[in-house]
């Protein structure tokens, strides 16, 4: 028999995967622009409050992103 047909094993697995939980500030951020778009033809307060919304939905995601980073270990941060 021949190599190709005994293909090599595959390595052992490494260490496990990380995945941020789900979360809504994705949606709401969305929910944020389109208010912003539709404002822009309709009246400036829901330009501004979809920018409010925008700006909160941002702040609050970017901050879980980095409590995710601090958690992963330390030969995984850059």
């Amino acid at each position: 028999m021949s190599e190709a047909e005994h293909p090599t094993p595959a390595p052992p697995a490494g260490e496990q995967l990380h995945l941020p939980g789900p979360s809504i500030k994705p949606f709401m951020t969305a929910i944020a622009i389109t208010l912003i778009v539709i404002g822009t033809t309709i009246t400036w307060g829901l330009s501004i409050a979809g920018g409010i919304l925008l700006i909160v939905c941002l702040v609050r995601w970017i901050g879980d992103t980095r409590r995710d980073i601090a958690a992963l270990p330390e030969e995984h941060r850059h």
